[in-house]
Formats: C-alpha cells, structure tokens, sequence
C-alpha cells in the first residue's frame, strides 16, 4: 500500500494524447478502490472522463484565463486550495514542469512520464534507423503511477458499450438500420493525411455498400471538404462541428469500424471499443501510439525505408513526395475494411 489516496493528474494536450490517458485512469481506479483523482486538462477534453467514479475533472483554459507564466501561478493556487497526496504528470511540458516544481516546494510526492525521446530519435533517424517496437505511451502513462507505488495491470483490449442515442442525435445520423463506418481522414501534420483525392476514392467506393458513412473532422477547412463530400455522396453525412463532443462519442460508440489516420479518431473510436483500421504514413505505431486495444493486423502502412522520418508526422518530406502515404492504394484500405463491413 503506497498510502496515497487523492492524486492530482496534469496532461494538457493534444486530444489523442488525453484520450490515451483514459483507459488508463479508469484501470487505475478499478484496481485502487481507495484512490481518487483530480484530472486537470482542457476544457474540450471533459466529455473524456465523464461518469467516471471518484473522479474530479477541472477545466483549465491555458488560451486565456491560466495562459503564460502567470496563468499557470493562477492555476498552481487553484489547485493547492485542495489537499493531494501526489501529482502525476502525464506531460512533462514546460507548463506541467513548472506546476510540478511549484507542488515540490510544497513537498507534494510527484512523478512524471519517461517520453522515450532518445528511443524515438534511433527509431525515426534515416539512415541508420533501429526499427523495433517501443513501449506503448499508456504503459509510459502507467509507469508514472508505478513509480508512485501502484500496481497497474493494462489489458489493451476494447470494451465496446454502445450508447444508446438522444433524439436530438437521430435527427442528424437517422437511426441505425445498417452498418456505420465512420471515417476521420484529417490530422495536424501532412506526414500523417492520407491524400484527400485518394481518401475521396474511398468513399466513393464505400458508396456502392450498403452501409452509412460518418465524417469527423475539425477545421473550417475540414468542413468544407466534408461538406462537398457528403453532397456528392447519398451513403455519407459530414458531422464536422455539428455536434458536442458528448454526442461525438455517443455516436462513435455505435459505429462498426472507424478508419482514422495517426490521429485523435483513432483514439476517440478506442475510447468507445470500436476497432479501427488505421492509414500511417511518416510516423509509424512503433513508437507507441497505436490506439489502446487496436490491433497491428488493422494497420495499414508502407514499409519504405525512410519511414518512421519523425514521431508526429510533422517534419518535411526529405524525398519531397510522400511516398510513404501515396504507395497506398485505395483498394488495399478497402480490402483491410472488408474485415468488418463484409461487401454484400
């Protein structure tokens, strides 16, 4: 027994990488019936951790009311005004390092997450590349309560519950009369996006099924795209900035497969224990971001020498042709996604 019962949680971003901490917590608290936690992290993330037992979720806004070094003073005083008995900071950024130093002054227990960085820069390094299997990033988030004395055991396998939807939410996707793909074909980085006009070829093959097709995206930009899609497409509805993230996870819950790229859809559709065919490109699972549960098989990824070339898809192309990405033919993700929406 480690005798900590209330601990404080920091990770701030990006989506993905707050989702991935999820499966985590909950494993944590299902394993420490005494134990309970303040998470602290984005407002955009809150729906993550809802209906989970003994936890406290606090929003904080680090673009406004907690932004800059004296935001994150602001939010150190916030948070002190309850009692923990450790921190653990599942980011190690500089905002977290800072908050973390200000809780050791107050000799708060804390531990934090080991990125691996020197693991990773072997691993996306051309040439002379070690290419092997890193540690998953939520066995990195589960050390970091190890090391304050828990025992945590991950199963990395998906627990689908499917959430029955609100009235509100039929009115945009109908009612569920056969399959549902959803299909996230955006991330933040190039090294990471499946090209559009290839990724457009998908859905006009996926068209021909008799299922229903679900787009996510995010940006203006995203919208657009997915709005011309869903016009030239009966089979596919754009549900970009349509609806709360809430609803946004109640619907993942009820799809048969989400196709995603490196990126928070994968992580979202894991969240709800829906299997995932994921495209990779410039980054590869190796270093650890594979979606919890998802299995290798559902990957689908050129193996061109050059690639992993960076860890989060964002640096340049050196062969200036994303080679990694165009040597995938849209009829290989078909075939991958043949698995759970059998051609009938």
């Amino acid at each position: 027994m480690t005798g900590i019962k209330h601990i404080l949680v920091i990770r701030f971003s990006a989506m993905g990488d707050v989702a991935m901490t999820v499966p985590v917590i909950k494993a944590l608290l299902a394993q420490n019936p005494e134990v309970q936690v303040t998470y602290v992290s984005r407002p955009a993330f809150a729906a993550f951790f809802d209906n989970i037992p003994r936890l406290t979720y606090i929003a904080a806004n680090l673009d406004k009311e907690y932004n800059g070094p004296g935001g994150i003073i602001k939010l150190f005083r916030k948070l002190k005004a309850e009692r923990y008995d450790a921190l653990a900071d599942l980011h190690n950024n500089l905002r977290s390092k800072i908050l973390r130093r200000l809780f050791r002054l107050s000799g708060l227990t804390y531990a934090y997450i080991d990125k691996g960085r020197s693991e990773k820069k072997l691993l996306t390094r051309f040439p002379g590349k070690v290419l092997k299997p890193l540690k998953l990033t939520t066995e990195r988030y589960a050390d970091v309560f190890r090391k304050l004395g828990f025992s945590l055991i991950l199963e990395h396998r998906l627990i689908k519950q499917p959430v029955q939807l609100t009235d509100e939410l039929i009115t945009i996707t109908g009612k569920k009369t056969r399959q549902w793909i959803g299909i996230a074909p955006f991330a933040k980085h190039k090294g990471k996006i499946y090209p559009l006009e290839r990724m457009e070829e998908v859905v006009g093959m996926l068209n021909n099924r008799n299922i229903t097709i679900f787009l996510f995206g995010g940006s203006l930009l995203e919208e657009e795209i997915c709005r011309q899609w869903e016009a030239k497409y009966s089979k596919a509805t754009s549900l970009v900035n349509r609806l709360t993230m809430q609803q946004e996870l109640m619907l993942i819950s009820q799809l048969d497969v989400m196709l995603s790229m490196d990126s928070a859809g994968m992580h979202l559709a894991s969240l709800e224990g829906v299997p995932v065919v994921s495209v990779w490109g410039a980054t590869h699972h190796y270093a650890g971001f594979l979606g919890y549960g998802q299995s290798e098989n559902d990957i689908i990824a050129d193996d061109i020498e050059c690639r992993p070339c960076s860890v989060y898809g964002d640096k340049p192309c050196f062969r200036k042709d994303y080679a990694c990405l165009y040597n995938i033919a849209p009829a290989t993700i078909i075939n991958s996604l043949n698995k759970f929406i059998p051609e009938i």
